[in-house]
């Protein structure tokens, strides 16, 4: 099984897999030593619904319940990766202004992601796929290169 580790800059590391029955699941290890369990809906693959938040103790209990070695071992060698990480602007011309961020499909088209929205003095943290996205907003996107030109090409239109 493949597993797809994503660090999510600020937040901490994105576990995802697919299980044998089709169901993508997702685990967030944060920095604050909470993890939150999500699943995907076939509807929208970018958007997780939550299922359960669990503390330290309790992810450390579950992980042993499975037999699994801790996620948070890995947090700190990820960490000190660096990803690129670059600002898209969305010029007034753009095929989603005014559009939520979903309708972009932006991480599954790139695998980059769009970590948060800089709009005026406002700084958006981990915009959901419902976010309405604004001419002149500035999306601070996490990726490889390639992902981050891509999201450009997306946004552009």
């Amino acid at each position: 099984m493949d597993v797809n580790e994503v660090l999510l800059p600020g937040v901490g590391l994105r576990y995802e897999f697919t299980t044998h029955a089709g169901d993508r699941i997702g685990v967030v290890a944060r920095r604050t030593g909470e993890f939150d369990v999500v699943g995907y809906g076939g509807d929208d693959p970018d958007e997780g619904r939550p299922l359960f938040r669990l503390d330290e103790d309790e992810a450390e209990a579950l992980a042993q319940i499975f037999g699994a070695p801790r996620i948070a071992e890995r947090f700190t060698d990820l960490t000190r990766e660096s990803p690129s990480s670059q600002p898209v602007r969305v010029a007034p011309g753009s095929p989603y202004v005014d559009r939520p961020l979903g309708h972009t499909r932006a991480r599954t088209r790139t695998g980059a992601s769009v970590v948060a929205i800089v709009r005026g003095g406002e700084v958006i943290t981990s915009p959901g796929p419902e976010q309405e996205l604004l001419a002149a907003d500035v999306l601070v996107v996490v990726g490889t290169p390639e992902g981050v030109d891509g999201v450009k090409w997306i946004i552009r239109g």
